[in-house]
Formats: C-alpha cells, sequence, structure tokens
C-alpha cells in the first residue's frame, strides 16, 4: 500500500537521494533543470508518496510560461525507488498530481519524457509544437497536456521559469552564527 501527500522539508533528504539513485549527477545538467533551478514548486504541487513511512517516489510541478503570456506547469522529475517500478506507484502519483494542479486551476503540464510512458495521461508532442525550451532538448520527448481545454492552443516561444524563488541565507546570520559559535569555542577553551 502507497499513501500519497505533499512532501515536507522533511523529505528533503530522502528525496534527493532517491533522485540521486535513479538519475545521478546528470539530472544536474539537464535543459528542465535549468527550468526549476533557484526556484520552489509551485504551491502545493510537490508531491511523495510513502510505503510504510519510507519515502519511495516523488514527483514536483513547478510554474513556467508557455511562450508570452501563458501560464503552465513544468512536471519533473518523477522518479520511484527502483526496486518498487512496475508496481503502479509512478503512475498513481502522476494522477495525484495532475488532478491536484487540475483542481486548482492550472491550464496546462509540460513536461520532457518517454512519451509511451506519459502518453497514458494524455501528454502529446503535437500540443507543444510551437514551443521550445532553453538548452537542448529532443522534439519527440517534449510533451504537454492540457488540463482544460484549449490552454496551450496557439502557443508559440520559449519556455521560461515563472515561479517563486528560493529563498536564500542571509549570509550575514551566518557569519555572526558562526562568529558567535568560534567565540564560544575558544571562551570552553580557555
Amino acid at each position: 500500500m502507497f499513501d500519497i501527500r505533499t512532501e515536507t522539508p522533511f523529505d528533503i533528504q530522502a528525496r534527493e537521494a532517491l533522485l540521486d539513485s535513479c538519475f545521478g549527477e546528470a539530472r544536474f545538467a539537464k535543459t528542465c533543470e535549468r527550468l526549476r533551478e533557484g526556484r520552489l514548486p509551485a504551491q502545493d504541487l510537490a508531491l511523495v508518496a510513502t510505503r510504510d513511512g519510507a519515502l519511495v517516489a516523488t514527483v514536483r510541478l513547478w510554474s513556467v510560461a508557455a511562450g508570452p503570456g501563458r501560464p503552465a506547469l513544468l512536471l519533473g522529475p518523477l522518479a520511484v525507488d527502483p526496486a518498487l517500478q512496475g508496481l503502479g506507484v509512478g503512475a498513481k502519483l502522476m494522477r495525484a498530481a495532475l488532478g491536484r494542479a487540475r483542481d486548482a486551476g492550472h491550464g496546462a503540464v509540460l513536461l520532457v519524457g518517454d512519451a509511451p510512458y506519459y502518453g497514458r495521461f494524455g501528454f502529446s508532442a503535437d500540443a507543444v509544437g510551437g514551443l521550445w525550451l532553453p538548452g537542448p532538448w529532443e522534439r519527440e520527448r517534449f510533451l504537454g497536456l492540457e488540463l482544460r481545454p484549449g490552454a496551450l492552443a496557439g502557443a508559440r516561444g520559449l519556455v521560461s521559469p515563472t515561479g517563486a524563488l528560493e529563498p536564500k541565507p542571509d549570509l550575514g546570520a551566518l557569519f555572526r552564527a558562526a562568529a558567535a559559535n568560534d567565540a564560544g569555542r575558544l571562551a570552553l577553551a580557555a
């Protein structure tokens, strides 16, 4: 039995380990990573699947523009523990993510992935024929899905990130904390 829920900060370490085991370091070189870099996932659209309390699958959706003035979501990455692939957890997670996106009023989802796998959820290359990505990509793997009829009709142009930026650490506070920690250690050593 798999449970699907919204990702929490406590899931980060397990999610990153799962992504590393599924995709390795090469995942950071992908064009879609440029659209996610320094951004937060779309609100309430970062999901995980757990089994007996352990994180076994993850998917996130990101806010992008599908050409000028056309909001959309970018899906990815979707990852499932290799030992559990083929049991339907990825499909269950996909349906949950797409359902939440539709319920939240989003009109379209884009992704770069395996057309036969994602085609069963309604994704097609035809939906994104007038769009391109900011880096190398394979046309047959660039797919789109309209959650709302017509959401991608006539879409043309560059896909670009629009999501909220990740908060940056306050470097001054970090330096002050490090200095205070060092001063405390020096006082204890004296």
